[in-house]
This record gives C-alpha cells, sequence and structure tokens, in this order.
C-alpha cells in the first residue's frame, strides 16, 4: 500500500525534471523547445556585415510559443527564410503572429517576419537558395522534398 501512495508524487517530480529540462536544453539542441535564449541585442545596422549565413532559431509569437530551427540568411535589413508551402508549423506561426524573435548564435533580436509573395520572392530565394539555385528554380526537385524551391514560402525578418 504503500509504494501506490509514492507513485504519485515520484511520478509528477519525473514529469517537473523533464519539462524543465526540456525547456532549458531545447535552444541548445536540434529539437523545438519555449525558450530560445541568448542575449537581447539591438538591430545591426547591416545584418551582411554582422551575421553569416546559418541555422539560427526563431520563436515566432501566439500560441504554443515554439522555438524552431532554420536557415537565416542575412539580406538588406534582416533576415530571409524559407520553408516548404507544406502549411508547417513555423510558416503559419509567421503568417498569424508576425511579431517574434530571431536567435543568431549567441544574438537574439526583436523582429517582425513579413511573408514576400508572388514574384517578388525570386531575389530573396536566389539569396536563400545558394549555388545551383536556377537548376532548383527552373523545376528541379531538392533531394528530400516534392515541392521545387520556387513554390517555397519566404519570409524577411526586419527590427520592429
Amino acid at each position: 500500500m504503500a509504494v501506490r501512495k509514492m507513485v504519485g508524487p515520484a511520478l509528477a517530480a519525473v514529469l517537473v525534471v523533464a519539462a524543465t529540462t526540456y525547456v532549458f536544453t531545447a535552444p541548445y539542441t536540434r529539437i523545438a523547445g519555449v525558450r530560445i535564449g541568448g542575449k537581447m541585442t539591438p538591430p545591426p545596422a547591416d545584418f551582411t556585415a554582422a551575421f553569416q549565413r546559418n541555422v539560427g532559431l526563431i520563436k515566432t509569437g501566439g500560441f504554443p510559443p515554439f522555438v524552431v530551427h532554420v536557415l537565416l540568411v542575412p539580406f538588406k535589413g534582416g533576415f530571409v527564410t524559407a520553408t516548404r508551402p507544406d502549411g508547417g508549423y513555423w510558416s503559419k506561426r509567421a503568417s498569424a503572429a508576425p511579431d517574434g524573435y530571431v536567435r543568431a548564435g549567441d544574438t537574439t533580436l526583436a523582429m517582425r517576419a513579413t511573408e514576400i509573395l508572388g514574384e517578388d520572392r525570386l531575389p530573396y530565394l536566389r539569396e536563400w537558395g545558394g549555388p545551383d539555385l536556377d537548376r532548383r528554380l527552373s523545376g528541379g526537385v531538392i533531394v528530400g522534398v516534392s515541392e521545387p524551391l520556387r513554390d517555397f514560402q519566404v519570409f524577411l525578418w526586419t527590427p520592429r
């Protein structure tokens, strides 16, 4: 009987430790979390000089406030991100609640996402896509992805 009384509190303790570990370690691993980490910093005058093309973190507004890993490409006053047009989590959140945070390295910036639509996406996709982009824009498919790059959703993140 004593063992049955201890199971509930022990299970609760395990869940609290697991949740706390998840919240505080997720920004440093390849899984989504709820805490973005980094040091809040004012935006630089020139993003292309201050940052390199690299995987970073974004945390969109709204609920749930998950942090996700994305490729951040510095571009004219902000960052360019892109995603498959499959209605994924972060693109929905960026469209519905565009005020969020971007973390590049140890720097965290308060940013706003603006979806770029139509043919206006091409300069941003050219920057984001990197080498061999023209072949992929002309209909080539990225390995492991069913949609051509020209169909990707593009977001420009600018300081707010």
